[in-house]
């Protein structure tokens, strides 16, 4: 199984849920873990949302979920 992006369980462009989909875990834990890591005081908004945006230019999006 390889990592897509969700095409029915997404909220903005389907990357979180497409790597809950493919580790088998909950999409709201998914979301909720990026929203975390983009306000901890370490890690900031910009590089996590640089990283999202990337992945949901890189990934194919699903035909399955």
């Amino acid at each position: 199984m390889t990592l897509r992006r969700a095409k029915r369980d997404r909220w903005i462009l389907g990357v979180c849920g497409g790597i809950a989909h493919r580790y088998g875990t909950s999409p709201t834990g998914v979301r909720l873990l990026t929203v975390l890591l983009a306000i901890i005081p370490g890690c900031s908004v910009v590089p996590t949302f640089l990283v999202y945006l990337g992945l949901s230019v890189i990934l194919p999006e699903s035909d399955e979920f």
